[in-house]
């Protein structure tokens, strides 16, 4: 597996972290509709169609409001970068049937 988004972030949001009692799990960490995309544990690979991941310190809301910030996050450029490149990228819209 490559590197989650929790990883990357160090935001400590993963089960078992140290901001779990301030901010609660990530539900990046716990989505299992989206175990093993792009080559990730749970949603930690297409952390942007979540809502509740956390951005700039502050927890975000439903994916509509926050793709913007997500389309310019280092980690989503680098999740983005590598899975194209192994011809293996999950498409946004995909993503987003997987989670109904």
């Amino acid at each position: 597996m490559k590197e989650n988004c929790w990883e990357h972030k160090k935001c400590e949001r993963q089960p078992g972290g140290k901001k779990v009692a301030e901010l609660g799990v990530c539900p990046a960490a716990i989505e299992k509709k989206l175990d093993n995309i792009n080559s990730g544990k749970n949603g930690g690979r297409s952390c942007w169609v979540l809502a509740g991941t956390l951005c700039g310190g502050s927890v975000q809301g439903v994916f509509a409001h926050k793709l913007q910030s997500c389309m310019n996050c280092e980690f989503y450029k680098i999740v983005q970068t590598e899975e194209k490149s192994t011809g293996t990228l999950i498409r946004t819209p995909d993503l987003l049937s997987k989670l109904k």
